[in-house]
């Protein structure tokens, strides 16, 4: 009998070892896999922290310039009002420079026509003598003024074309800087919309096809029966499982969008038209704010971080259907979800 069953184990096939190789090939597989997904996910956090240091960095030169250009533009109001004090010093100067010398061109007319009376007039033409002299002395001294304003306003114009060119210069850099600052914002908007399309995406392919759930725009709209009974904001059981799916999805959202992004999940109630009439509401504002606030509460419960979250409660002034009907009603009390930016 054993060497029966000796010959039966050399004539059957043992495919033991290649099962082994074939297992182990798959574990390296993994591995290397695992590998790799570690370092993209390193490099990919590393270039991230950088544009944020970068983002903050140019924040910080942005407001840098604008102080340096309202001291700039202070300066510049400082010299607009010296170069018009200095000018109408020049203005009033050369009036008086003016005034003497039609006086004196006066004064050396008439002793030219009172040659026939010189020896009537010597002791008058004496005294305008020296009246004349003096103001000649006071024609120079205003003269010498003249030429030292003149050469302020010079150098206040050079330093107002200089000021002006500086303020151009840091106009031109602001610009800049606000051009690649909204580049950076731009991006943080982009990187937003694609998790909010996963993050629809993925809600669309949980609950499926339902008559009581809706996508209106960029919102989930559930109707409120769903969740609550008529007039009540206690969670009904249908609704706390609907919301476990949801707080799954925001959870794992909540690990794979980067921390710098500021993105909620907001929560809004909606009632119909007509008046409720209950002790423990006493208006639709207070009914829409209460159920909005039990559902986040809820995921709040799920390990939804608090957060990413936002209640809001909107009563019967939103209305997504005006007509006076039973159908329009039910439409309208419903519960919103509208993943946005804080």
């Amino acid at each position: 009998m054993a060497l029966a069953r000796a010959r039966r184990s050399e004539s059957g096939f043992n495919y033991w070892p290649g099962f082994v190789d074939a297992l182990s090939t798959l574990v390296l597989s993994i591995v290397f896999l695992l590998s790799v997904f570690l370092v993209v996910q390193f490099f990919l956090s590393q270039e991230v922290t950088g544009k944020d240091k970068v983002l903050e960095q140019l924040n910080a030169r942005i407001a840098q310039l604008n102080d340096l250009l309202s001291l700039e533009k202070l300066g510049k109001l400082n010299l607009d009002d010296q170069l018009s004090q200095l000018r109408a010093g020049l203005a009033s100067a050369e009036n008086e420079r003016d005034r003497i010398k039609g006086l004196y061109d006066g004064l050396a007319n008439a002793g030219s026509d009172a040659q026939g009376r010189a020896n009537e007039l010597n002791r008058a033409l004496e005294s305008e003598k020296g009246v004349t002299m003096r103001a000649l002395a006071q024609i120079e001294v205003l003269n010498q003024q003249i030429s030292a304003l003149r050469r302020q306003l010079a150098a206040l114009e050079e330093a107002l074309d200089a000021s002006e060119k500086r303020d151009k210069e840091s106009q031109g850099r602001i610009a800049d800087l606000g051009q690649r600052l909204n580049v950076a914002l731009a991006q943080r908007v982009q990187e937003l919309s694609r998790y909010r399309s996963e993050f629809f995406g993925r809600l669309r392919a949980i609950l499926g096809n339902r008559p009581d759930i809706r996508i209106v725009g960029d919102r989930f709209v559930f109707q409120s029966e769903v969740f609550f009974d008529t007039g009540q904001a206690l969670l009904l059981p249908e609704g706390r499982a609907e919301l476990d799916t949801l707080a799954s999805a925001l959870i794992d959202l909540d690990k794979r969008i980067p921390g710098e992004i500021a993105w909620v999940l907001r929560v809004d109630g909606h009632t119909d038209v007509r008046p409720i009439s209950s002790p423990l509401f006493r208006s639709n504002w207070e009914l829409s704010s209460a159920r909005a606030i039990s559902v986040v509460q809820y995921l709040v419960s799920l390990g939804v971080p608090a957060q990413r979250l936002v209640a809001a409660g909107f009563a019967e002034f939103q209305p997504l259907d005006t007509a006076p009907t039973e159908d329009a009603y039910r439409r309208n009390r419903r519960i919103e979800l509208k993943l946005t930016e804080r």
